[in-house]
């Protein structure tokens, strides 16, 4: 076999390690369009790009891919980071993208999602946060530019549809760098004025367009009104942070606007059906009053009023009745106690009870001279206190003490001068 042939395999891998130590090759930045795009169930990314003339194959693995922030699909613009190399199997060359952004909204995108996810985590999307858009507002103000179709739109449709409401026009910028500021300080001066509802938005546009309603201060502006809030930015399919703040999101400032105040039919309609609830309600109680009326009419004891007059006297006597009964048992009572006390042996024998008492105080009286501790002073003994405390021995004195000395009649105050130990 002649030596100089050699595999496919041989010279596809020969061309990917070219590739491969190409220091050109190794980081590259492309940009172009998606085609062809792919998602494997490994988590892998297959796709195309492509510009006017010209196509590469690329693939994003699973690793990079869920570091992702948007969803790619045909048709969109991206910019990618990678490396080229060869797939040997296939023989063909593409990119091995490791970071991937949409073109032209990139930066914009990553803002816009770590924004919604601050946001969402301090809790400004919270459905207890937001507030009932009321039925029948009397004044609605507006906050958008003065001029363009947004301000057009809204108004020509609250007129149309309930011209008894009031709008206050809050006019602001809605685009460029000094937009958000504007917006925000708005929707803080609504707050100084009786509003129902207010509609905050702008027409359609690109995402940098549509960018003031993406700022932070807008949205802490809309979390913090005390006024219910429609939020009406772009079209349909634009989604800002300020819608997701809101009370209410409208697709568009006229859906805004039909979000705000119902129909003149719609009120014609609920002031009719109240109307027929209300009058029916009337005829089901007049009914009902006619029928108790006729129950009343018909009463034996209003027809025969005296009924009631002989039933209150035959109670008067039910009760006369039980009034004798009631005074005599007292009386009876009264008299039976009467009788015991005049019966009663100390009311008939006074002075022989007193006797027995005073008998019984002087027993009393010798008892307690008995056991009075004083009264044997009298006999020639006498009680020793040392600071008021009495002294049975010796030992609780220390020589120069001063003592005091109690008699059958007088004291003595003393100081010692020798202690003796019998």
């Amino acid at each position: 076999m002649d030596t100089k042939y050699i595999t496919i395999s041989q010279i596809n891998n020969y061309i990917k390690t070219m590739f491969d130590h190409n220091e050109h090759l190794k980081k590259v930045w492309l940009k172009g369009e998606i085609s062809n795009f792919k998602r494997h169930t490994t988590g892998h990314l297959y796709l195309t790009l492509k510009d006017d003339t010209s196509r590469l194959s690329a693939i994003m693995f699973r690793s990079s891919a869920q570091n992702l922030l948007f969803s790619p699909e045909d048709g969109m613009n991206v910019l990618v980071e990678g490396r080229i190399s060869v797939y040997p199997i296939g023989g063909n060359y593409q990119i091995y993208i490791d970071k991937m952004e949409q073109d032209g909204l990139g930066n914009l995108y990553i803002k816009y999602e770590e924004l919604k996810k601050k946001l969402q985590s301090a809790g400004y999307f919270e459905a207890s946060h937001k507030k009932a858009i009321p039925k029948y507002p009397n004044k609605i103000g507006i906050i958008t530019a003065p001029t363009g179709a947004a301000i057009k739109d809204i108004l020509s449709t609250i007129k149309r549809r309930f011209p008894l409401c009031q709008t206050l026009l809050l006019p602001t910028l809605v685009q460029g760098i000094s937009s958000a500021p504007s917006i925000a300080k708005q929707i803080k001066q609504a707050q100084n004025y009786d509003l129902d509802v207010l509609i905050v938005g702008r027409g359609g546009g690109s995402i940098e367009d549509l960018w003031a309603f993406n700022e932070e201060i807008v949205a802490k502006a809309i979390y913090d009104s005390k006024i219910p809030i429609i939020s009406a930015v772009g079209h349909e399919i634009d989604f800002t942070i300020a819608d997701y703040v809101a009370d209410l999101r409208a697709p568009t400032p006229t859906g805004a606007a039909e979000m705000a105040v119902p129909t003149v039919l719609e009120v014609k309609n609920i002031i009719k059906t109240l109307e027929i609830k209300a009058t029916n309600a009337i005829f089901k109680k007049l009914k009902e009053y006619i029928h108790r009326f006729k129950i009343k009419k018909e009463c034996y004891v209003l027809k025969n009023p005296m009924i009631l007059y002989d039933i209150k006297m035959q109670k008067l006597d039910t009760i006369y009745d039980s009034l004798q009964k009631n005074m005599g048992t007292i009386l009876e009572n009264k008299k039976n106690i009467f009788y015991r006390y005049q019966d009663n042996y100390i009311l008939k024998n006074p002075q022989k009870i007193l006797l027995e008492k005073e008998q019984t105080l002087q027993h009393v009286i010798q008892t307690l001279k008995l056991v009075n501790p004083l009264n044997i002073l009298d006999k020639g003994y006498s009680l020793v206190k040392k600071d008021d405390k009495i002294i049975k021995t010796a030992d609780e004195v220390t020589k120069n003490d001063l003592l005091d000395i109690t008699l059958y009649k007088g004291k003595l105050n003393v100081e010692v001068k020798e202690i003796y130990y019998e």
